[in-house]
């Protein structure tokens, strides 16, 4: 093809980018879908609970995402801080994935477990009463709202949909089981089990 012909066709030129990033793209993707190491998932993970399902919610809702990735790359002062990179079998059963990039705040990828219950719920209503220098806003209102589980089921079911693995017993006591508790707990439960499974399994 003339050269010239295609720097004085700004469609056609546009046509052709396009076309290279979009092969280029799905070859780098494409891959991805066959690779046990990215659609399996890892070795004792579990479903989240029916709390720790609406915790993630709250924490998607309350814009915790916005500040905090999920995410330790491979890199040496990752590792140093947060400990074993993130694997993708980790979150095969996430629906949104939330990875991310922003670190407004400190990674949470391996938070679980890491701090007392009361920890989270003090870090939560007031921030800067444990972490002096922290610049995150306080959640309190979290502490007094409570959950009712009505749409709990129908989220599980909705995720059973698309391969994560409930069953109907998880299903059937998810209202029960969630009904009553603070959006405090279920936020508290949801961070606590982030990053406890690696390592489980076998």
């Amino acid at each position: 093809m003339n050269h010239d012909l295609i720097e004085r066709n700004i469609g056609l030129m546009l046509g052709l980018v396009l076309a290279v990033i979009s092969l280029g793209g799905l070859a780098e993707i494409v891959p991805l879908f066959f690779q046990d190491a990215v659609v399996k998932p890892i070795e004792g993970l579990r479903p989240l609970t029916a709390l720790e399902l609406e915790g993630r919610d709250i924490y998607i809702r309350e814009g915790c995402v916005g500040c905090h990735s999920q995410m330790i790359r491979r890199l040496a002062p990752e590792t140093a801080r947060y400990g074993h990179y993130s694997l993708a079998g980790e979150s095969a059963w996430d629906h949104p994935f939330l990875w991310g990039s922003k670190r407004t705040g400190p990674d949470l990828a391996r938070v679980g477990k890491r701090y007392s219950d009361e920890w989270h719920r003090a870090h939560l209503v007031n921030p800067r009463a444990v972490v002096p220098e922290s610049n995150m806003p306080g959640f309190p209102w979290l502490a007094e709202r409570e959950l009712d589980g009505k749409d709990t089921a129908a989220k599980m079911r909705a995720l059973r949909a698309v391969g994560v693995p409930y069953q109907d017993a998880d299903i059937e006591g998810a209202e029960r089981y969630v009904a009553g508790q603070t959006e405090m707990k279920a936020l508290i439960a949801y961070l606590q089990q982030l990053g406890t499974h690696l390592g489980k399994g076998g």
